[in-house]
């Protein structure tokens, strides 16, 4: 069913966003988790066209907050304001309140204003002046930044790093692909003709579903053990949280849900492993020196680890 599902969604992205397979079955399981996803490349790339297509596949209402230096936490959450005409105190929601909330460029907004992204992610609600309010469900935040350009830009805290499920880089296209783009976009966008393929309640639905997918005891120790390897490597000085063991235990479940299994295997946990832990481990300055990445960290740890095998 999920398999299905994700399919069918996955062709309707591609009517805009040509090929990316892998980025788009990443996205898709953020949301059969419903995690959020950094997605961190240079301009250009389309970034902003995935999380609108996105949204529209699945039916649910997509906002846009475009994160600047003067963005107040008011202009994320909402604020209350005084109706002379009715002589009271009236709420009005931020572009947080959607299903879908694109924060483009999150790391050029300052610190106080990030952090009134903090309670959404983690409880899908918004506080404003006492009052707790929930946000519709499913709530995916898709957060941009630029790892280039740096100027201006406030680096996201450790705490709200540890937020996002998954950290994607969507990658240049290869010259067939840049060929196939400048072909459809030439006379039109294809964006707007785009149609919802499920609806919001049948995510809900999914959800459920993925939760039910099998994971051997052997592959949640796999899990267990690649945590402790990065908190334990003399190159890591900051390793992966409970958060992160548990990221990658749910989207282990939700790739083997979207690839047509019930049950998880070895290969479903090492893929998912750079995209659920790179972001959340700090290197040492020693290491840094040394030109190490957190990539080439993981890599070696995942493979350092034994896989657990049948029998």
């Amino acid at each position: 069913m999920i398999a299905q599902v994700a399919r069918r969604v996955r062709e309707n992205i591609q009517k805009v966003i040509v090929g990316k397979d892998e980025v788009i079955n990443l996205a898709l399981t953020a949301v059969l988790c419903e995690g959020h996803v950094l997605l961190e490349d240079v301009p250009g790339i389309g970034k902003t066209t995935l999380a609108r297509a996105l949204a529209v596949s699945l039916g649910c209402s997509f906002r846009r907050l475009q994160f600047t230096p003067d963005l107040l936490p008011s202009d994320v959450t909402g604020l209350s304001w005084f109706n002379q005409k009715e002589q009271a105190f009236e709420f009005r929601p931020g572009p947080i309140i959607s299903q879908v909330v694109l924060a483009d460029e999150i790391n050029r907004a300052t610190p106080r204003t990030q952090s009134a992204l903090l309670e959404a992610m983690q409880e899908r609600q918004v506080t404003v002046d006492g009052v707790t309010r929930p946000l519709p469900r499913p709530f995916l935040v898709l957060a941009t930044q630029n790892p280039v350009e740096l100027e201006g830009t406030f680096p996201l805290p450790e705490a709200q790093i540890d937020r996002f499920l998954l950290r994607i880089a969507i990658g240049y296209p290869n010259e067939r692909e840049e060929a196939q783009i400048l072909e459809r976009f030439c006379l039109s966008d294809p964006l707007p003709e785009l149609q919802p393929v499920i609806t919001p309640e049948e995510i809900l639905a999914l959800q459920e579903q993925r939760r039910q997918v099998r994971m051997e005891d052997s592959l949640r120790d796999y899990v267990v053990k690649i945590a402790h390897a990065t908190r334990q490597h003399p190159e890591i000085e900051l390793g992966a949280s409970p958060r992160a063991s548990l990221a990658l235990y749910q989207t282990a479940q939700a790739w083997a849900a979207i690839e047509g299994r019930d049950y998880v295997i070895p290969d479903d946990i090492k893929r998912l492993a750079p995209h659920v832990l790179t972001h959340r481990m700090m290197i040492s300055p020693q290491a840094q020196l040394r030109g190490r990445k957190p990539q080439e960290l993981v890599a070696s740890i995942v493979e350092s680890v034994a896989a657990p095998v049948e029998g």
